[in-house]
Formats: C-alpha cells, sequence, structure tokens
C-alpha cells in the first residue's frame, strides 16, 4: 500500500480505547491516532509507570483488556478498540483466548463495533497451508506463544457476532521500534508479505490507524510489512 492519503485523517475526529497502551506498539498507535486529531483511551495495568502517556488527547486509565466489565467501562462512546495488550507471565493461550472474549463481550455492551488486535508473525501462511510456527526447527518456546494468537483468532471468529467488525492486523518477525516512518506499507490477506520482511513500530501505527479510520478488512489475518 501506497497510498496519497496514508496517514492522513478523511473523516470526522474519533474516539479510540487503546489496551495496552504502555508498550512499545500501543504508544506508536497512540502516537499516530493523537497526529491525526484522535482522542484516546490509553488503557494500562500500571497507570503510575506510563504517566508520560498522558497529554493532550490522550486519557490515561487503569484497566484490564482480560475483564469484559472493565472493557465495557472503559471502551463505552468509543468508536473503535485497538487491543495491543500482552503478558508472558502466564501461559500463551490462556492470555490470548482471555484477552480475546474479554473485548468481545465488552465492546458488545459498550456498543463499539469496531476491534483490531495484534498478531505475531510466525502465524500467517508463507505459502498455501505452510506457517512459519510448523517448520520442524522452530523453537517450541516460539511455538507455545504463536499458538496463544492461533487461539485468539480462532476465540475471534467463533465468538464475534455480527454487530463486531474485528480484524488481526501482524507485523513481521523484524519489528523495529527504532526505525524510521516510511510513511508506506504493504499487506497480505491471511498469508505472509513477499520481501524484507520488516517494518517499524510508526508504519504498524499507520497501518494500523488507516484501518480504524477507513476499514478495508474484516474477520481475517491482515499480514503488512514494507
Amino acid at each position: 500500500m501506497n497510498n496519497d492519503d496514508t496517514g492522513k485523517n478523511n473523516g470526522d475526529d474519533l474516539r479510540i480505547v487503546v489496551f495496552g497502551a504502555g508498550g512499545r506498539v500501543g504508544r506508536a498507535a497512540v502516537a499516530e491516532a493523537v497526529a491525526r486529531g484522535h482522542r484516546v483511551t490509553a488503557v494500562v495495568r500500571s497507570p503510575e509507570a506510563h504517566r508520560d502517556l498522558a497529554g493532550e488527547g490522550v486519557s490515561l486509565v487503569r484497566g484490564d483488556a482480560t475483564d469484559a466489565a472493565s472493557v465495557a467501562a472503559l471502551a463505552a462512546g468509543h468508536d473503535a478498540a485497538l487491543n495491543t495488550a500482552v503478558r508472558l507471565d502466564v501461559p500463551s493461550v490462556d492470555f490470548f483466548t482471555t484477552s480475546s472474549r474479554a473485548p468481545v463481550g465488552g465492546l458488545a455492551e459498550a456498543g463499539v463495533g469496531r476491534l483490531l488486535t495484534l498478531g505475531v508473525a510466525t502465524t500467517p501462511e508463507t505459502e498455501a497451508g505452510v506457517r512459519l510456527m510448523d517448520a520442524p526447527d522452530f523453537p517450541a518456546e516460539w511455538r507455545a506463544f504463536s499458538q496463544g494468537h492461533v487461539a485468539e483468532f480462532e476465540s475471534l471468529t467463533a465468538e464475534a457476532g455480527p454487530g463486531l467488525d474485528r480484524l488481526m492486523v501482524v507485523p513481521p518477525l523484524d519489528l523495529d521500534a527504532a526505525a524510521e516512518r516510511t510513511g508506506t506499507y504493504r499487506t497480505g490477506v491471511g498469508r505472509v508479505v513477499d520481501g524484507p520482511g520488516r517494518i517499524g513500530h510508526a508504519d504498524l501505527a499507520l497501518a494500523l490507524l488507516d484501518e480504524i479510520e477507513r476499514p478495508r478488512h474484516s474477520r481475517v489475518q491482515l499480514a503488512v510489512s514494507l
């Protein structure tokens, strides 16, 4: 994708709730949203550790993406939700299934109709029926983490009703926090994007906000890369 209008707000200002806003992707998404003139509710487990997130256009709040009641309370009145939350201290499948079911229920209660989640590079196919995580020499600990995202996508597929338009955005293996923004990216539905297999956090945030402002994909894994 390389559109002239990429990164520009072509619609009304939006209210966006970001779960996991204290992580690197969450922070990049908050910054991109604010730069476009949107209002953001930045949800973290420990606001005292992320006070720098608060500022013009951003409300910093305590919340939990694995608690449907917390999601419902914080998402009410918003136009879209982004979930980039992750925990490494609990089993991957347990965390990601819970952090998909809770937003599905909570957003339905709050009346929010668009959800974006963050996937992992090893789950889209490299060719028909083949995923990176299925390689015989793929590290067992990374396969377990990848399986959590597989379970998350399956949970979203099974449980998200017609009122929730949802999308899993999947970055490539090389996700570089320090990379400068290029203002462009390419996409592939359900399949790894051919090419260098890298993207910076700023360009990933660009893809996320483009899909929030002007939804082009729904109910799929959308791989993004430079």
